[in-house]
């Protein structure tokens, strides 16, 4: 029986790769497999896994036949993973030696459908370490009451797919996939709905994960059209919140984070092309459009002057579908 699945979506990351794999060769197992997935590579990597597959034990390559980015290329993994438990790794990240070994024992120790970890930022030389945003660690608990408060960062807004370990049940019940084609905030609706539907989860004091940032090919730092999936993204969020038994008391907490992620784009507009930054306030007013109004006037009413202000001028910003038009058609 195959206790652990290890899903690693790779993309032209040929610089990256053999450091992730030299940490997976570290946490090898008789009943691990490692699902390799390498969405449609035009560098090195795919080589470079090849020559893994032959070289790590429980190690299988997969590699669609077109590019679908990460949330396809998880799912790919998912649709193959044998494990009992799930994890996720990022194809130019890593893990310490022997981690996934203590993580799942301490996984099966508390029984819950699912566990978040703490992780390291590494940027360059610099290491930072970053906390699920929860108080209480190594003890089950309901994951809908870390859902809120609306005003304050909880466990949703710390979305890391890799940042834990998830029980195979959760992937029967049709909770652990992704929406297919997202290219970015793929993470969002995922873990909303792993809140909203999971029947237990625990924070875990561990650390492990190391999480590469300012990687030159990661979508968080290309300011091109696949960019503003966050907005398909946060519309599936509300969406969904909006049919909840608890929609009333949940939908400021979707409707507060939706306007966070819509400031923090709007105020590094200047990274953008120049057609996807005038789709991004088009796209973005149409958006504070389809809020919920009474809630998105409450959230408004209580942000600081700076983000109400920006968000007040973009939700009067007249419609420009010629802006749509044109980072569609670019």
């Amino acid at each position: 029986m195959v206790k652990l699945s290890v899903i690693v979506p790779f993309f032209n990351v040929q610089t990256y790769a053999p450091d992730t794999l030299r940490s997976l060769r570290a946490n090898i197992r008789e009943d691990f497999e490692f699902l390799l997935i390498d969405d449609c590579s035009t560098d090195g990597t795919a080589d470079i896994l090849l020559r893994a597959q032959d070289d790590i034990p429980g190690a299988v390559v997969h590699r669609p036949e077109q590019n679908g980015g990460l949330a396809t290329a998880r799912n790919t993994g998912l649709d193959a993973a044998r494990g009992q438990y799930i994890a996720f790794l990022d194809g130019d990240d890593w893990v310490a030696p022997g981690y996934f070994t203590e993580l799942l024992a301490r996984t099966e120790a508390l029984g819950c459908d699912f566990v978040r970890t703490d992780h390291v930022q590494v940027e360059r030389t610099h290491r930072t370490v970053h906390r699920v945003p929860h108080g209480r660690r190594d003890t089950v608990t309901d994951p809908r009451t870390a859902i809120l408060p609306a005003d304050r960062t909880t466990s949703v807004d710390y979305p890391y797919a890799w940042a834990g370990l998830y029980h195979r049940r959760l992937l029967d019940d049709g909770l652990l996939h992704f929406t297919d084609g997202l290219r970015t905030a793929e993470d969002r609706p995922w873990i909303w709905r792993l809140h909203r539907r999971a029947e237990s989860f625990a924070v875990l004091g561990l650390l492990g994960v190391f999480y590469r940032r300012g990687v030159a090919s990661s979508l968080t730092q290309i300011g091109d059209a696949r960019q503003l999936d966050f907005i398909r993204s946060f519309d599936q969020v509300l969406r969904e919140t909006a049919e909840d038994p608890e929609a009333e008391a949940l939908l400021p907490k979707a409707v507060r984070t939706y306007c966070a992620i819509i400031f923090h784009h709007m105020n590094s507009i200047e990274r953008f092309e120049p057609a996807v930054a005038r789709a991004l306030k088009s796209q973005s007013s149409q958006a504070l459009g389809r809020m919920p109004q009474a809630v998105l006037d409450d959230a408004l009413d209580s942000m600081d002057v700076q983000r109400a202000t920006l968000l007040r001028r973009l939700r009067r910003r007249p419609t420009a579908a010629k802006d749509i038009k044109e980072v569609t058609s670019a």
